[in-house]
């Protein structure tokens, strides 16, 4: 058994992702609907993933494009008064992850009340948002500092749009990474939201740290539940819940049902 269990309620959890749009100081947001109309649109995906059954919630700013890795602290405020508006509507366990910063990220929990946070914690890597670095040990003790340390950590070990500076192989980094930072979870994505997380590399990171939780991070759909979740011991699943399977768009309930009756239907035979 693992924490999943405990802090889910479930094994072969699927933690579903609730994309906000985006928050003042963004590009894209829109300063003619405002804060009323961000907090509105929440609430309407958060009621479909919940209608549709999911076993969690990750509250992310997605749409904060292009991201930043020092996030800017309006953000972090924007998406604390989201998550407290919806406080009363919330009714599955959940997380948060402000992009791309994992500070922010816990700086959030613990405001919130979080149960888990998901963020590139460790490594440098070159990516669209040029060189990325990450120090992993002032992490940790800032977490430790602000009365986070309940909170897991799901370390995401293949981000998207980036690559590994260093020359190393995913079973290298997936082993050093637990033998140094004990994480929660490993998380393996594929290249961007939406993209399927490769099942060979899936299977790699699984077979070589066997009792730490490893999630498929990206890209888990009605056709390749299957395959995933018999190598991952659960799944963050986004674009697949929105109508028409498109990143973009809102949560379509019905799609969840049916994704969720499916993994119900696993869990039962496996």
């Amino acid at each position: 058994m693992t924490w999943l269990k405990d802090v889910i309620g479930t094994e072969k959890a699927i933690i579903a992702m609730c994309h906000l749009l985006p928050l003042p100081g963004d590009p894209y947001f829109s300063k003619e609907k405002g804060m009323e109309y961000v907090v509105e649109m929440a609430r309407k995906d958060l009621q479909a993933l919940q209608e549709g059954g999911v076993d969690a919630v990750m509250f992310s700013n997605e749409f904060s494009m292009p991201y930043l890795t020092n996030v800017k602290t309006e953000t972090v405020a924007a998406m604390a008064r989201i998550i407290g508006e919806l406080m009363s509507d919330i009714r599955v366990p959940f997380g948060v992850n402000v992009l791309w910063d994992a500070k922010k990220s816990l700086d959030l929990a613990a405001a919130t009340g979080a149960k888990f946070v998901r963020e590139i914690f460790t490594g440098v890597y070159a990516s669209d948002f040029g060189t990325w670095n990450t120090n992993v040990g002032e992490t940790i003790r800032h977490q430790y500092r602000i009365g986070a340390e309940d909170v897991k950590l799901l370390f995401n070990i293949v981000p998207e749009a980036a690559k590994y500076l260093a020359d190393r192989d995913i079973e290298s980094i997936a082993k050093s990474t637990v033998f140094n930072n004990q994480p929660d979870a490993l998380c393996v994505s594929g290249l961007t939201a939406g993209s399927q997380t490769n099942a060979q590399l899936l299977r790699r990171v699984k077979d070589i740290v066997p009792e730490t939780v490893v999630l498929a991070n990206t890209g888990v759909t009605l056709k390749n539940l299957e395959e995933q979740l018999l190598i991952a011991d659960g799944a963050v699943v986004g674009t697949t819940f929105k109508y028409d399977g498109k990143f973009e768009n809102h949560v379509d309930a019905r799609r969840v049902k049916e994704f969720m009756e499916n993994v119900k239907s696993f869990r039962n035979t496996h």
